[in-house]
C-alpha cells in the first residue's frame, strides 16, 4: 500500500464514518479525531478505528495525536460550516510530516472558484499547498442518498426550483468512500499529490429523478416552483447550482461550462467496480 496510516476528522454518520470503515476494510491502521462532545463516535461504523478525542484548534494537541500515531494521511470530511477549522488541521499535519491531505470536498468542483460560499473549500487546498502538504481533492457531485432532502420528498412532494434538466453527477456515499479508501491504499503517491478525481455513479437530471418519483407506487408528484419551502436554505443554493449544471462533475470553473467528457473520469482508477445508480440507492 501506498499509505497505510491515516487520521480522518469529520467521522459523522455519512461519508466521513462510511470513509473509516472502507480504510479499516482494507487494512489500514485509522484514528478518529472527535471532538470530546461528538455523538458519532458510537457508530458502529467506527468499529476497528482508534478515538482521540481533540480540540481541532489545539495544534500542538493533534499533531502529537498524528505523530504518536504515525498518521500519514489526514482525510477531512468536516461539514461545511466545521470547514474553517481545517487550517488548524493543516497547521497540525504540517508540523506531524503528514504526507498527504485530503481536504473536505466530495460535492460539485471548486477549483477555480474565486468567491462566494465555495470559495472557502478552493482558498483552503491553496493553503494547504503553500505549507507544504500535497492535496487530494475528490468530487463525486451530489451525494445519492441527500436527493430526497434536496428535494423535500418528506413534505409529500418533489420540489424544483424552476426548470432542472441539467446533466449533473449523484454517487451514492459507499461508492464516494470506497473510492476514497482504494486510491489511497493502491494508487502511486506520484498519483495522489496535487491530483484531483472526479467520480460519477449516475448523470441524470434532476427532473429524471422526480420522473422516477412519479412512477413509484405511491407516486410523490413533482412540482415546479418559485421558491422552496421555508427553510429550505441550503436545498435552494445547491438547487440554484443544479440549474446551471455546476452540480457535474465535469464542470470547469475556468472555462464556465461543463465539460462531460471529464465527468466520471475518475472511475477508471477503481477497475471492475459497480457504480450504484439513483435508482437502486433510492429504490425507485
Amino acid at each position: 500500500m501506498p499509505y497505510t496510516s491515516f487520521a480522518v476528522a469529520g467521522a459523522g454518520p455519512t461519508v466521513g464514518s462510511r470513509i473509516v470503515q472502507a480504510l479499516i476494510k482494507r487494512g489500514a491502521s485509522v484514528v478518529v479525531l472527535a471532538r470530546p462532545s461528538s455523538g458519532s463516535t458510537a457508530s458502529p461504523l467506527l468499529q476497528g478505528a482508534k478515538i482521540a478525542n481533540v480540540d481541532y484548534a489545539d495544534v500542538p494537541g493533534v499533531s502529537t495525536v498524528l505523530r504518536d500515531n504515525n498518521v500519514e494521511v489526514v482525510i477531512s470530511a468536516l461539514s461545511f460550516g466545521a470547514l474553517q477549522v481545517q487550517t488548524s488541521l493543516a497547521k497540525a499535519a504540517q508540523s506531524a510530516a503528514v504526507k498527504l491531505l485530503v481536504p473536505s470536498e466530495f460535492g460539485m468542483p471548486t477549483e477555480g472558484v474565486t468567491d462566494g460560499a465555495l470559495a472557502i473549500k478552493a482558498k483552503f487546498a491553496a493553503y494547504a499547498k503553500s505549507l507544504g502538504i500535497p492535496v487530494l481533492r475528490i468530487y463525486n457531485g451530489m451525494f445519492i442518498e441527500f436527493v430526497p432532502w434536496l428535494t423535500g420528498v418528506e413534505l409529500g412532494k418533489f420540489h424544483l426550483l424552476g426548470q432542472q434538466n441539467k446533466l449533473c453527477s449523484f454517487t451514492s456515499l459507499d461508492d464516494v468512500s470506497g473510492f476514497v479508501a482504494h486510491a489511497l491504499t493502491t494508487f502511486p503517491s506520484s498519483s495522489l499529490h496535487d491530483a484531483t478525481y472526479r467520480i460519477e455513479g449516475d448523470r441524470t437530471s434532476l427532473e429524471a429523478i422526480g420522473a422516477l418519483y412519479e412512477a413509484r407506487v405511491p407516486p410523490v408528484p413533482v412540482v415546479h416552483v418559485e421558491k422552496l419551502p421555508d427553510g429550505f436554505d441550503k436545498q435552494t443554493f445547491l438547487q440554484t447550482k443544479f440549474a446551471e449544471g455546476r452540480l457535474s462533475v465535469g464542470w470547469d470553473n475556468y472555462l464556465d461550462k461543463d465539460v462531460p467528457e471529464n465527468a466520471a473520469s475518475g472511475n477508471k482508477g477503481w477497475e471492475g467496480h459497480h457504480w450504484k445508480t439513483v435508482k437502486e440507492v433510492l429504490g425507485l
